[in-house]
């Protein structure tokens, strides 16, 4: 039987998945970190540069502070940082020095684990990204092997990729990155070995997704293939599109005879905590998911396939959902089989909607500018090449001729001298990347608070409504111990 380690994905990936990546804040965070760190997790999946610039932009909080302040309150559990290639925050392609000094910046502050999940599954550019890791001083290194489906995606795949990563002496771990949720038991029992062939004592973990309800059961069957840790939520940000459910899969692996360390004390705690929060904010639970075999085609991800939806009521076009999802497996095959993750996801399902209510010109009438720089290796380069026609057809538009004249990423002293001189490190790749507007708001705003009680908000919410009527005159909230009087004409009194 195996010793299996567990990564807590709840304030990272179960917050995107089911709460849009706007479900956590610091407080949120602060308050549940050192619970969290008494647990024994391998690593806390924290944050990416998309979690940052959602901070500055509807939090209006500053990201390199919640990293400062959470590193310091789990001083015993490495905090992850996932980047997807050569960007931060924007998708704009950067330079291999911004990027060195984005990681040097992360783990100044706190970030110890780097995971590097490339969205084109480009083991060379993990490697590079790897090395500056390491010489930017980041202590650990995770590489992904990102799953999909595809006739390209076949086993021997994945074991030459892993080979050439497991060969960089700067990478530390590999990990199955399956964002669809499509690894099944089946598929893992020959893709797993196949990885592990190839990579000599380094670590494999796994990370999946409950989609349609396959990735419970891969978790059971994985420790047996030889994965040492396995990424799951908890509470209710776990299950349904995002991870599974951390003490569910802990109790049958037990159950199955494998070890896991950890303190099942804290463990149930940080549950309930994201539980409860949920319930607090109104935020959606994860549920298990049902087997849908059509997934298995479009592999969309949960929450694109709810926009996908929205968009089409919104133009009046739902009745086509079904031919979108099927041009949408052939738009991928022509574009030469990209992985349905961001930002390939969005590119697809774009292609594929203009394809199916395309007037006169027919399929690839209206190309996205996003499609033709993925066309123009803007994004890595595609698995196996664009279908010839619709290339040729892409190399037709002037808006590619446009878009191949853009200049290369700037080079980080032209960045600086175009952002601001005089700028910290912090608030310079924040403006390199962002609007100013936003980060002088963020700026703006009053500190962060750093405690968060789900329990307070349902008495929050009330003196809100009561505050907004105009027939009091007078609010009193009374508790053993304390009394709190608040007054129209705006005076207070407590005891």
């Amino acid at each position: 039987m195996a010793d299996v380690r567990l990564v807590e994905t709840s304030l990272r990936d179960g917050n995107q998945c089911l709460w849009a990546a706007v479900g956590i804040d610091t407080a949120r965070t602060l308050s549940i970190a050192p619970t969290m760190d008494a647990v024994g997790y391998k690593a806390i999946d924290f944050t990416t540069s998309t979690h940052m610039g959602v901070a500055v932009r509807f939090k209006r909080e500053d990201p390199w502070e919640r990293i400062r302040l959470m590193a310091e309150a789990t001083p015993r559990t490495p905090l992850q940082f996932m980047g997807t290639g050569f960007r931060f925050i924007s998708w704009e392609t950067a330079s291999a020095e911004f990027m060195s000094l984005a990681y040097r910046v992360l783990a100044r502050h706190g970030i110890r684990r780097f995971c590097l999940a490339d969205p084109m599954n480009d083991a060379a550019a993990n490697v590079t990204n790897a090395r500056l890791v390491k010489q930017a001083g980041g202590e650990y290194v995770i590489a992904a092997l990102v799953f999909t489906l595809s006739p390209i995606h076949d086993d021997a795949h994945y074991a030459a990729c892993a080979r050439m990563l497991a060969g960089c002496p700067d990478v530390d771990a590999l990990y199955i990155k399956d964002p669809g949720g499509l690894l099944s038991q089946k598929r893992a029992a020959t893709l797993i070995p196949a990885i592990k062939a190839v990579i000599g004592d380094k670590p494999l973990e796994l990370h999946s997704h409950n989609t349609i309800g396959l990735a419970e059961m891969t978790y059971l069957d994985a420790p047996d293939l030889g994965v040492s840790a396995l990424q799951c939520a908890s509470g209710a940000a776990a299950d349904g599109i995002s991870n599974p459910p951390i003490e569910r899969i802990v109790d049958n692996l037990r159950t199955l005879g494998h070890r896991v360390e950890v303190d099942d004390e804290a463990l149930a705690a940080v549950s309930n905590y994201f539980t409860r929060l949920a319930e607090a904010e109104g935020l959606p639970a994860g549920r298990p998911q049902g087997f849908d075999a059509a997934y298995l085609h479009h592999q969309l991800p949960g929450g694109t396939v709810g926009t996908m939806r929205r968009h089409l009521a919104e133009s009046r076009l739902s009745h086509l959902e079904g031919a979108v999802l099927e041009e949408l497996d052939r738009v991928r095959q022509e574009l030469g089989w990209p992985i349905v993750m961001t930002p390939f996801a969005q590119m697809v399902i774009a292609q594929a909607v203009m394809n199916v209510t395309a007037g006169p010109g027919g399929r690839y009438n209206t190309i996205p500018d996003e499609v033709i720089r993925y066309a123009l290796g803007r994004f890595g380069k595609p698995n196996v090449p664009i279908d010839a026609k619709v290339m040729e057809r892409i190399e037709s538009l002037p808006r590619t001729r446009e878009l191949r004249a853009e200049p290369p990423a700037a080079e980080l002293s032209e960045l600086r001298r175009r952002v601001g001189t005089g700028l910290s490190d912090e608030d310079f790749l924040l403006r390199a990347t962002m609007p100013g507007g936003l980060v002088d708001a963020m700026r703006a705003s009053a500190p962060a608070t750093r405690h968060y009680d789900p329990a307070t908000r349902p008495v929050l919410e009330l003196l809100y409504r009561l505050l907004a009527r105009r027939d009091l005159d007078e609010i009193t909230l009374e508790k053993s111990g304390f009394r709190l009087a608040l007054r129209r004409n705006g005076t207070r009194e407590s005891a």
